[in-house]
Parts: C-alpha cells; sequence; structure tokens
C-alpha cells in the first residue's frame, strides 16, 4: 500500500457537482462516476467524512435573496443537502463502499442523528460518515459545516473538490493569465480575498492550522492529494 501523508480527510463537494451537465437535479452517471473517484481513495485505507452542497436544489441564500425569510430559505438548503447525500450513500453502497448519512437535524426513519462518538467509530470501522444538513442551524453554509465536521472528527485535512485544479489569484475561466498557487498561507487568501470558503469557515480551519487542499474532482486528483502529492493548491500556515 502507499504511504499516506492524510489518512483520515474530509472531502468537500459542491451540490451542483452531482447535477452534471444538466445544472441542476442529480445525474445518476455524474454521481457513479464521482463515487467511483472517492473508491479510489477508501480503497487505500483512507478514513473518508464527506460534506456535500445543496446547490443542485436548493440555495438558502439565493432563496433568501428573492424574499424568503432567511432562515426558512436555509433549512431548505439544509434538506436539500440531505437528499443529496442519501443519493452518494446509494451509489457508495452499490459501488461496495459502507456508508451513514449523520444528519444535522433529526430524521431517524431516513438517517442517523450527528453525534460525534458515533461519527469517529463509524470512520474507525472503515465506513464513510456523509455529514448532512449542515450544521442544523441556519446563517451557516456547508463550508462553515466541513469545517466545523473536519475539526470534530479529527481530520487532518480538508480536500475541496472543484471543477478548477486549485486557487487561482483570479478566475481561469475569464483570465488567460491567471496565475496559480501551488501553496498559500491564510492570511494571503483573505488578504486577496480569493473566496476559497466563506469566512466563518475560513475562521475557524485558520484558528485550528486544518489545511485546506483544493483540486480537480476527476483525474486522480484526490487519490493524490492523500498521498501528499503537489497537486491543486494547499492553503496552510507558512
Amino acid at each position: 500500500m502507499p504511504s499516506l501523508k492524510y489518512k483520515r480527510v474530509l472531502l468537500k463537494l459542491s451540490g451542483e457537482a452531482l447535477a452534471g451537465e444538466q445544472k441542476t437535479g442529480i445525474d445518476p452517471e455524474t454521481v457513479a462516476a464521482i463515487c467511483g473517484e472517492i473508491g479510489t481513495v477508501l480503497d487505500m485505507g483512507v478514513e473518508m467524512a464527506l460534506v456535500i452542497g445543496g446547490g443542485n436544489i436548493f440555495r438558502g441564500l439565493s432563496g433568501s435573496a428573492k424574499g424568503m425569510e432567511r432562515s426558512s430559505a436555509d433549512y431548505m438548503g439544509m434538506l436539500a443537502t440531505v437528499l443529496n447525500a442519501l443519493a452518494v450513500q446509494d451509489m457508495l453502497e452499490k459501488q461496495g463502499y459502507p456508508t451513514r448519512v449523520l444528519s444535522a437535524i433529526t430524521m431517524q426513519e431516513v438517517c442517523e442523528s450527528f453525534i460525534r462518538r458515533r461519527a469517529l467509530r463509524h470512520l474507525e470501522k472503515g465506513r464513510v460518515v456523509i455529514c448532512a444538513a449542515g450544521t442544523g442551524n441556519p446563517y451557516f453554509t456547508t463550508d462553515t459545516t466541513a469545517a466545523l465536521r473536519g475539526m470534530e472528527l479529527k481530520c487532518d485535512a480538508i480536500i475541496k473538490a472543484t471543477k478548477v485544479d486549485g486557487i487561482y489569484d483570479k478566475d481561469p475561466a475569464k483570465h488567460h493569465d491567471a496565475v496559480k498557487f501551488d501553496s498559500i498561507s491564510y492570511d494571503e487568501t483573505l488578504a486577496r480575498r480569493l473566496g476559497v470558503m466563506d469566512a466563518t469557515a475560513f475562521a475557524l480551519v485558520r484558528d485550528n492550522n486544518l489545511p485546506i487542499i483544493v483540486c480537480r474532482m476527476f483525474g486522480g486528483d484526490i487519490r493524490r492529494a492523500v498521498l501528499g502529492e503537489a497537486v491543486g493548491t494547499i492553503v496552510q500556515e507558512n
């Protein structure tokens, strides 16, 4: 087995990633491909927790911008993350990986409630833990959930899998001269307003010195990241 740099990681996925080319909803083929990438990491013995957004179904912040009360909109967004979590759980288990969905909002008929010690035990037993329903509170994003759960579950790093291969000084889709960072400090990320995570989430990881790795979702980058290879961009203290 290859030597792992990160033995327990939290993988943060956007909800939009599950939609594939259709932009909204859940595309089973895309979910299968994502779970295939996750499987290559699990096969190395990595313990993994997941946090998945809900933007492919409903985004609380955009709902409140259109006149909904923010708390109601955020609760709807939390429920959207549960739908995504169940979809990923189903596909991971079809591919042979035992998975548990732990929700911050109690819904015992479909998933377990998030209890930290229970989640840790699942990880120790080799099960994938999907943390759903955000923090269970409005006004907090799934970025904040990823930071919080990453620390609660004693993860060695947060891996944020995206469409791009790292963090750039400006949008590479719009600017051909965009420069990619191989490594960057928390303070410089904030100073440059690079938007890796929202401010609340970023404050949590910075205060606890939890590395963030931003890399591509496909192409084996997640696997290379846990091995400690130079892939994507790592945000940590210099």
